[in-house]
């Protein structure tokens, strides 16, 4: 059974820092890319950081700088790091897990999402 489950959202101020988890269960964690996916209220899902089973990464332009995913694959793990947070990236943060099979097939999991509120 697939699981990814996020850990670590929270109320904190402006300026202030997070860092989210997402255990990873059920699949072969390593061979997954991970994404990191944000969604405020009233606003489609936005793509925020991935890394990929290489270990390369890419960032939305609104967190380039301030945030840093990361993954432990001995813990089935995947990272983000949020520093400088400001109130817009105030949403709901969901875990995503991803693999193209190479014959056209897509594994795609979600996590339940945390929340996360940057307000004074």
């Amino acid at each position: 059974q697939v699981q990814l489950v996020e850990s670590g959202g929270g109320l904190v101020q402006p300026g202030g820092s997070l860092r989210l988890s997402c255990a990873a269960s059920g699949f072969t964690f390593s061979s997954y890319a991970m994404s990191w996916y944000r969604q405020a209220p009233g606003k489609q899902r936005e793509l925020v950081a991935t890394i990929t089973s290489g270990d390369s990464t890419n960032y939305a332009d609104s967190v380039k700088g301030r945030f840093t995913i990361s993954r432990d694959n001995a813990k089935n793990t995947v990272y983000l790091q949020m520093n400088s947070l400001k109130p817009e990236d105030t949403a709901v943060y969901y875990c995503n897990a991803r693999y193209y099979s190479g014959y056209g097939d897509v594994y795609d999991y979600w996590g339940q999402g945390t929340q996360v509120t940057v307000s004074s």
